[in-house]
């Protein structure tokens, strides 16, 4: 089977990370199969859907490297959904119902009274054509449901195995709200049937819904539609680090968000791409090669833990690993390239690229420098050799600690306080030489340099 599969956003808000798992997976799958990746804008909400989010959206997969080998937008297939919805009503599939919010949810409150399941009791099947008449003569419009056959719809789950749902213990889903709008389950089994979409790949939250999908499927390929069932793919949900739901956090993670904050592409890739699996959790090559490793087989069935301790250590990695001929054009726009050396100092320390431009500033100045001990930094300007290479700093501390008796923490701290600034970064050894020494002795001296 030629692999093809889909990601369906609406455009109503940023992509987070969780849509961005979910549109990972079904690439990574796609591509190491040699098959095809479909980015399906769901706007049939035309109220709600944005330009400005649907471009967020096509933004935030480019950068991930997430890039489409098909797109469409719903809002342009309205015509194929009608004619969907009109087959499944010829064949008895698709029916009216007029009941109210109120109404139903008064119906439900009675059931649960009694002990028996909030499922919709099929009343508008019984309904009269005076009895609709008189509906719409109230202004009323109906809502449509799809008659489920009330059976056990099973199906090889790549991610959870062998599944089953029962649509008997369902409510006969609602395809067509009253102000005629389509509910995204219609439009997506006719997509997915008419792109020829061979696996449908989602969250575990997914799986009761399948069930009734499934009989849409069926329905519609009964009827001459065209087309075949795909296969599907529930995985497990994203839990925080403490364990708990991240759904409600979701809103502070989104992608174009965490780009901001500094956050590596394939730091974010590599972290959802293997999180939940028995692959360590590593950086990975390129977004390419994550798809080269991908299986479902590797999933877990427990929930998958986004920790963004993990994230970090990650983004580190990633930076760690690029080379100065990589990096340069960042540098420079970052107004931070000094050279291939200063990129070898400084890169083992980057958590993020943004902290370059600190670090450059810490070689070019000016920084204040923290003297703690005047006589100990006025005997190590004293014993500050004339000519500063890559030796320097092993040679001069050797003769600060010989005439202060000064060693370990009490000998190295006072000098990065004094030429740094800082308490921590990286070796002093490699910045030494960056750094120079007139700027070295001026700083020692005191001065802001």
């Amino acid at each position: 089977m030629s692999v093809k599969v889909r990601f369906a956003p609406s455009p109503t808000g940023k992509l987070h990370v969780g849509n961005v798992r979910t549109a990972l997976v079904n690439w990574l799958f796609a591509k190491g199969q040699g098959g095809q990746f479909v980015l399906r804008i769901d706007d049939t909400d035309l109220a709600r859907s944005t330009p400005e989010f649907e471009q967020g959206i096509e933004d935030d997969l480019r950068w991930l490297g997430l890039v489409w080998d098909e797109r469409h937008n719903q809002s342009k297939r309205f015509d194929r959904y009608e004619a969907a919805a009109e087959a499944l009503k010829a064949a008895g599939r698709l029916y009216p119902a007029y009941e109210t919010a109120d109404e139903l949810d008064r119906r439900r409150k009675v059931q649960l009274s009694r002990g028996l399941p909030p499922i919709y009791d099929r009343a508008a099947l019984e309904l009269t054509p005076e009895q609709k008449a008189a509906y719409e003569a109230e202004g009323r419009r109906p809502h449509w449901r799809f008659k489920l056959d009330g059976r056990r719809v099973a199906w090889e789950d790549l991610s959870r195995g062998h599944a089953e749902v029962d649509t008997a213990s369902m409510s006969d889903p609602v395809l067509i709200r009253e102000d005629g709008l389509f509910l995204y389950t219609l439009p997506s089994v006719v997509d997915d049937l008419d792109m020829a979409i061979s696996h449908v790949i989602r969250g575990e939250d997914h799986v009761t819904n399948t069930g009734a999908q499934i009989e849409i499927f069926e329905a519609l390929i009964a009827g001459g539609w065209g087309g075949a069932l795909p296969g599907f793919a529930h995985m497990p949900l994203l839990v925080g680090a403490d364990g708990q739901a991240l759904s409600k956090r979701l809103g502070s993670l989104s992608i174009s968000d965490m780009r901001d904050q500094g956050y590596e592409p394939i730091a974010i890739t590599s972290h959802l791409g293997r999180i939940g699996t028995s692959d360590p959790l590593e950086i990975a090559a390129s977004v390419e090669a994550l798809g080269q490793t991908f299986a479902f087989s590797k999933m877990g069935r427990s929930p998958a833990r986004y920790d963004t301790a993990d994230l970090d250590r990650l983004n580190a990695q990633a930076l760690h690993a690029l080379s100065y001929e990589q990096a340069q054009p960042r540098l420079a726009q970052a107004g931070a390239d000094l050279g291939e050396a200063f990129w070898e100092t400084v890169r083992p320390n980057l958590t993020k690229f943004d902290d370059v431009a600190e670090m450059a500033r810490i070689v070019r100045g000016p920084i204040a420098p923290v003297i703690e001990d005047a006589d100990f930094i006025a005997a190590a300007l004293r014993l500050l050799p004339e000519t500063v290479d890559q030796d320097v700093w092993s040679t001069w501390t050797a003769a600060i600690k010989a005439e202060t008796g000064a060693k370990g923490k009490a000998l190295f701290m006072p000098l990065r306080l004094a030429l740094t600034g800082q308490a921590h970064g990286p070796d002093m050894a490699a910045m030494a030489p960056l750094i120079g020494r007139e700027t070295m002795a001026r700083r020692l001296q005191g001065e802001a340099a």
